[in-house]
């Protein structure tokens, strides 16, 4: 079955939107500490795909060597997956472009990974600090990226972006059969 993968940095809002996706309040295990998820979670989706919930990159609190064992296992499992068909990267909209989040779209993009942006926490900016953030980043995309992958807005608490990834997910899913 087709995969799709849910990444971005520590405390960026991964597991409320996972079990956004899901209206499944306790599917992922949410926290006020960041760095939860540990391990690659697969949740099978109606029979028909799996969401995977990849463990954070970024999160400053663990040791050098655990960071890389992280690295080690996250780029296996991204380099290995025949059926993975695409990686949701959340981008947190309330900041910059992040320097760890331009890297590891540049290794996806070597790896030549598909991959789309979901920018989350939406509603926790205003319309015009949304829509700064997310130009600044896409701006920053567009100085290594010829175009840019599909783009999501998100906010777990409103649901918004919900209908929009799920509909890209199935839409992928019937081109492929």
């Amino acid at each position: 079955m087709p995969e799709y993968a849910f990444i971005g940095r520590s405390n960026v809002g991964k597991s409320s939107l996972i079990n956004m996706l899901c209206l499944h309040g306790g599917l992922a295990k949410t926290s006020a500490t960041p760095g939860k998820t540990r391990l690659i979670n697969h949740y099978k989706i109606n029979e028909t795909w799996y969401l995977v919930d990849l463990p954070g990159y970024g999160y400053a609190k663990v040791s050098k060597s655990r960071r890389k064992d992280f690295d080690k296992t996250l780029f296996h499992y991204l380099g290995k997956r025949e059926n993975l068909y695409c990686v949701f990267v959340l981008i947190d909209s309330r900041i910059p472009p992040q320097a760890n989040d331009m890297e590891f779209l540049a290794r996806l993009g070597e790896m030549q990974i598909p991959f789309t942006i979901v920018f989350t926490k939406t509603d926790k900016v205003t319309q015009k600090q949304l829509s700064d953030h997310t130009r600044a980043f896409k701006n920053e995309m567009l100085n290594s990226w010829e175009e840019l992958p599909p783009c999501f807005y998100a906010s777990s608490p409103t649901r918004l972006g919900r209908e929009e990834i799920l509909e890209f997910i199935e839409k992928t899913i019937k081109q492929d059969g």
